[in-house]
C-alpha cells in the first residue's frame, strides 16, 4: 500500500492532479473572498443610491402635481382670456352700433 501511495506521488500524471486541484481551491477562496469584500465595500453604495433614488421619485411626484396645479390654472387664465376678449369684441359692436345711431 505503501508502495502504491510512493508510485502515486512521484508520477507527473499526480503532480498535475494535485497542482489542479490546488489551483481550484485558490480560485475558489479568491472568489469568495472579493465577494465578500465587494459585498462590505458596495453594500453601503447601493444604499445611498437607493434612498437617493426614492428621494428623487418624491420629488418629481411634487413636482408633477405641480405641474397639474398650473396646468389648471392656465386652464382657468384661458377661460377668462377667452371670456374678456367676448366682451371686447360685444363692446366693439356695441361702439359700432352707437356711432351708426350718432350719426342717423
Amino acid at each position: 500500500m505503501v508502495q502504491t501511495y510512493l508510485l502515486l506521488t512521484q508520477t507527473v500524471a499526480w503532480s498535475v492532479v494535485a497542482i489542479l486541484a490546488l489551483l481550484l481551491a485558490a480560485a475558489a477562496i479568491g472568489y469568495i473572498t472579493s465577494w465578500f469584500y465587494a459585498k462590505s465595500i458596495y453594500t453601503p453604495v447601493v444604499k445611498s443610491l437607493e434612498s437617493d433614488n426614492s428621494d428623487l421619485k418624491k420629488h418629481v411626484e411634487e413636482i408633477k402635481s405641480d405641474i397639474r396645479k398650473l396646468e389648471e390654472k392656465s386652464a382657468e387664465l384661458n377661460e377668462k382670456i377667452s371670456s374678456l376678449e367676448q366682451q371686447i369684441s360685444d363692446k366693439e359692436k356695441e361702439i359700432k352700433h352707437l356711432r351708426k345711431q350718432k350719426k342717423e
